[in-house]
């Protein structure tokens, strides 16, 4: 029995690059768009990334979520990661999914992202923040850094600019660790970052 051939996919989202941004958070690739809540970043109502905002900034995990309380307010969260200068994008360009799902474990990475173009056009970031071990990786094969563990970083330099890898637990449910440990963590970079 012959194998289907899997088609490789291209991001769907261009990168979020607040001009002010003082961090360049990282995931992996998003899910398949049938799981989207929005035309955004970590769209997946499972996904407890914009809950663990939530908690670390304003001591509420449903502060991004729409009355509704069935998806996430893409304008409110632009407009947030604007103010604080953080800039989103994905460690993956194009991938192949082994499995009909999000997993880093069965996502291939068949180019990554064009890490030099997108910190030109980001002046004032100074620390990069990967948020699962598929995203780490990927990043550590295009930077010279020694990989950190969960929750802490390892200084790097980049094209002549000091900066910092972070590495953050995943915000995926499939990681397992309560939401409020996650966000306590995210908490701890931010206040490392003076963000907070």
């Amino acid at each position: 029995m012959e194998k289907t051939k899997k088609i490789p996919e291209t991001h769907p989202l261009e990168p979020f690059l607040p001009h002010n941004a003082r961090i360049l958070m990282l995931g992996s690739f998003p899910p398949k768009k049938e799981k989207w809540s929005m035309d955004f970043f970590y769209p997946n109502m499972q996904n407890d990334m914009w809950r663990i905002f939530g908690i670390v900034f304003f001591n509420d995990k449903d502060y991004f979520l729409l009355q509704s309380r069935k998806k996430f307010d893409k304008d409110k969260i632009k407009t947030f990661l604007t103010r604080q200068g953080i800039a989103l994008g994905d460690t993956a360009q194009t991938i192949i999914r082994h499995k009909d799902n999000a997993s880093d474990k069965f996502l291939e990475v068949v180019e990554p992202t064009d890490l030099k173009q997108i910190l030109s056009r980001l002046p004032e970031c100074k620390a990069i923040i990967t948020t699962g071990q598929k995203a780490t990786d990927t990043l550590l094969s295009l930077i010279q850094a020694a990989e950190p563990k969960v929750g802490s970083f390892s200084a790097f330099n980049y094209d002549g600019r000091s900066m910092r890898l972070y590495r953050m637990p995943s915000s995926s449910r499939a990681y397992p660790k309560p939401l409020e440990e996650k966000a306590a963590v995210y908490k701890q970079m931010f206040l490392e970052l003076n963000m907070l």
